[in-house]
């Protein structure tokens, strides 16, 4: 993960990629712990330019050690 503690929001798909990833867990997976499809998971991931921080700050928070503050959206160590 990058060194810097905010993160501008279309950074977040990248982010809650990077994570999920490092967990092994498909989208598939993560995507029924979270209760949403693998469709919206690939949404939230591939295509930044969607309104989809919501689920992108869950991702991160579901699949790394860090909760997301906003609107800055900087990662604080659980």
């Amino acid at each position: 993960m990058a060194k810097k503690s905010f993160h501008a929001e279309a950074e977040l798909a990248s982010l809650a990629r990077e994570f999920r990833t490092k967990t092994g867990r498909s989208k598939a997976a993560v995507g029924r712990e979270l209760g949403v499809t693998r469709a919206s998971m690939q949404d939230a991931e591939e295509h930044p330019e969607r309104n989809m921080t919501s689920l992108r700050r869950r991702i991160i928070e579901a699949c790394s050690p860090y909760r997301v503050e906003g609107p800055f959206y900087r990662l604080v160590r659980k």
